[in-house]
């Protein structure tokens, strides 16, 4: 039972995307196959979820908000997962199938998944991400095997072009051989992926609840293979573009809404489909957006792109069926506010965004 796309991560992310994804193109016939999981952690609490995504029936994905004006409410069975595997327990296992199988790796490890700390060489495994995936490659290389795509989903700008530096300084420590380094800068494919879809609570032992809004931009290059072909999936000359759309408007929404949460010392657990349903609080993000986002976005070349990503940002934030609190997005505001909205003053500095300016400039503390 060959699988032509290994996983690295188990996260309900990749269940209600990726994984479902695969599992539609599947249907038409429009994927390179099945694929095979791999849990990083080896977290003892998560044998079960191993377990139900590679069930004979498949595991479930509830789809649940707003699309195009209508409510959408279902669910759907995933079936792509043919095959579950712990790196701590399966290792062999894991290596014969990057070695004999894989044509596309995907991962999604998490907001430390990149590091590779002192202690990655203690045990039998690597410990860490990066020095799995640098001795499952040299295992490949060392048996002969061409190369292969890389298409990482971590929430890391420009993450292949990340992951590539990381295990090129890897493997100088590790693995010197020169034709070792070659093949992974002239055989190996890092592609750049940009991820968005809001997947809001796990399903035990497996599955998720997931937004109708999706999408997955992956940046085209020479001899990249995507894992399938799929609506959702966009292959581009260039990210940027995109990491600017999503950056500029849904983030920087969420901040411009956490930072009137914090000034205004709103009630603790209030959602972002709570605060606006404020009258007030709604007409003071309309007006950011309309009169300062999309104006610099327009400035830039993309208006149009703005306007309809705009649209589809408040579709998601109505979303009746996801509570997604203010106390969440309001962590680590301070980096926030530099990033979503300095820098986009920065990107656009033709037109005047007093409203996005005053926010730019003050440093709230939530009281209490």
């Amino acid at each position: 039972m060959g699988t032509p796309i290994l996983q690295f991560g188990t996260s309900r992310f990749l269940q209600a995307h990726a994984d479902l994804f695969i599992g539609e193109a599947l249907e038409r016939g429009e994927a390179l196959g099945r694929i095979t999981v791999v849990q990083t952690t080896g977290a003892p609490e998560r044998a079960g979820r191993l377990a139900a995504l590679a069930a004979p029936g498949g595991y479930p994905v509830i789809v649940r908000g707003r699309k195009d004006g209508r409510a959408i409410d279902c669910e759907q069975q995933v079936t792509s997962v043919a095959r579950a595997l712990s790196a701590a327990n399966d290792w062999d296992a894991v290596r014969q199938v990057f070695r004999e199988e894989a044509e596309v790796v995907l991962s999604n490890t998490g907001d430390t998944g990149y590091a590779a700390g002192p202690d990655d060489l203690a045990g039998a495994v690597p410990a860490s991400f990066p020095g799995k995936l640098l001795a499952l490659l040299h295992d490949r290389f060392s048996a002969n095997r061409r190369g292969l795509t890389l298409l990482p989903c971590e929430l890391v700008s420009r993450n292949g072009d990340v992951l590539k530096r990381l295990i090129l300084d890897l493997q100088a420590d590790r693995y010197p051989e020169s034709d070792f380094r070659s093949w992974l800068c002239g055989s190996v494919i890092w592609g750049n992926t940009l991820v968005d879809r809001i997947v809001s609570e796990p399903l035990e032992p497996a599955g998720a609840i997931a937004e109708p809004y999706a999408f997955w931009a992956i940046e085209n290059q020479p001899g990249l293979t995507a894992p399938c072909s799929h609506p959702a999936i966009l292959l581009v000359d260039d990210l940027t573009p995109h990491e600017k759309l999503k950056l500029h408007i849904l983030n920087l929404g969420h901040t411009v809404l956490a930072d009137i949460w914090m000034t205004e010392n709103r009630p603790a657990e209030e959602t972002v489909r709570a605060i606006l349903g404020d009258a007030g609080v709604r007409q003071r993000l309309l007006a950011i957006y309309s009169e300062e986002v999309v104006p610099g976005f327009a400035d830039r070349g993309f208006g149009r792109e703005a306007e309809a990503y705009v649209a589809a940002t408040l579709e998601r934030f109505d979303n009746p069926f996801l509570e997604h609190r203010l106390s969440d997005i309001a962590s680590h505001h301070a980096e926030k506010r530099v990033r979503r909205i300095g820098d986009f003053m920065a990107w656009t500095p033709g037109v005047p965004m007093p409203m996005l300016t005053a926010i730019a400039g003050a440093v709230p503390v939530k009281s209490g």
